[in-house]
């Protein structure tokens, strides 16, 4: 099996069962329902950035792929960072209201 295919697959897994303790967890009081949203939203940000973090480190035999993969690496690294970021400190009111407001226009 490919590298990046189990990796991908390891993330996906581990998404899940984080998923599945947190809702446990909620189940029996030790987290509430905003502490489960944001740590599973705080994941996927984690896993963009880390597939951000791979995208430049792929073999690519022409230099204007590797630049552009280099480039693209680092938006989706910054990007992952940033989301984490929005989910974990604000209050969850605006980080639902945002996206929905953007939709909108």
């Amino acid at each position: 099996m490919d590298r990046e295919l189990k990796a991908g697959l390891l993330w996906g897994g581990g998404i899940l069962l984080l998923a599945l303790a947190a809702s446990q967890g909620r189940k029996l009081d030790w987290l509430d329902s905003d502490m489960v949203t944001r740590l599973v939203i705080g994941t996927n940000g984690l896993m963009i950035a880390w597939y951000g973090n791979r995208m430049p480190k792929a073999f690519l035999p022409d230099a204007c792929a590797r630049q552009v993969a280099r480039v693209g690496g680092w938006s989706m690294a910054l990007s992952g960072i940033i989301y984490v970021g929005f989910w974990a400190f604000p209050p969850l009111g605006p980080c639902f209201a945002c996206p929905a407001a953007l939709l909108r226009e």
